[in-house]
């Protein structure tokens, strides 16, 4: 994938690391752990934890075959030995392997087949929604990644990525292209996470006056004197 479909080289500036940003640049299978250790911990941690687990394997690449089959125990080790790969390694450990295992029972082990001939940006959400570990949005995010920045656009491809795809937006690990937008998307990060503790609250601060109104009511019913 060192080329995009376009037949442009592709260069990345996710995990903000030369070596482990061609690793992401030019092996798809890198990209998608990438994407699935994208959760709970800096971008940066997690787009480089590929490059250090291929390294941790002896090798300067992933391959899902090998580490579909790989004992389960050892290949926790190769995420917990410090420093972690991630901030919960074990669980992500699994979920990785997980992810080989569906590659290679359902894409012969080829990651870039699950894009490669997606006809439709739906057809191609829906595929990588039903890989191990992407939910809706991990998805329509790695969709969003997969067509502003390497160049896989198929019909619909924005819409089915939602406003991830979105042309000049700064939601996601999509739009990261060097420290200038990682600062934006993660100051955007920042205010839809304080927004959602907001509404929450209020949420709860209506639910409990509801709750107290209900109460008071009930309580100056003839029946409650009675």
């Amino acid at each position: 994938m060192t080329k995009s479909d376009s037949g442009k080289d592709i260069t990345l500036r996710i995990a903000q690391q030369p070596a482990a940003d061609e690793l992401l640049a030019r092996s798809p299978l890198a990209a998608l752990v990438g994407m699935l250790l994208d959760q709970q911990v800096p971008m940066e941690w997690a787009f480089t934890g590929p490059y250090t687990l291929a390294g941790r394997m002896g090798s300067d690449d992933l391959d899902a075959a090998e580490i579909a089959a790989y004992d389960p125990e050892a290949f926790t080790a190769l995420f917990t030995t410090k420093p972690a790969l991630h901030r919960y390694p074990g669980s992500m450990a699994q979920r990785v392997q997980q992810l080989c295992q569906y590659l290679v029972a359902e894409y012969e082990g080829d990651a870039s087949a699950v894009w490669r001939d997606a006809g439709t940006g739906e057809e191609l959400l829906r595929r990588l929604n039903d890989l191990p570990g992407f939910g809706t949005q991990k998805a329509q995010i790695f969709l969003a990644l997969l067509g502003k920045q390497f160049g896989v656009r198929p019909t619909g491809w924005r819409a089915a990525a939602g406003a991830y795809g979105e042309e000049g937006s700064r939601r996601s690990v999509a739009d990261i292209t060097g420290p200038e937008s990682l600062a934006e998307v993660r100051a955007y990060k920042q205010e839809a996470k304080a927004a959602a503790k907001a509404a929450a609250k209020a949420a709860k601060a209506t639910k409990a006056t509801k709750t107290a109104k209900a109460a008071k009511t009930a309580k100056g019913s003839p029946k409650a004197k009675g």
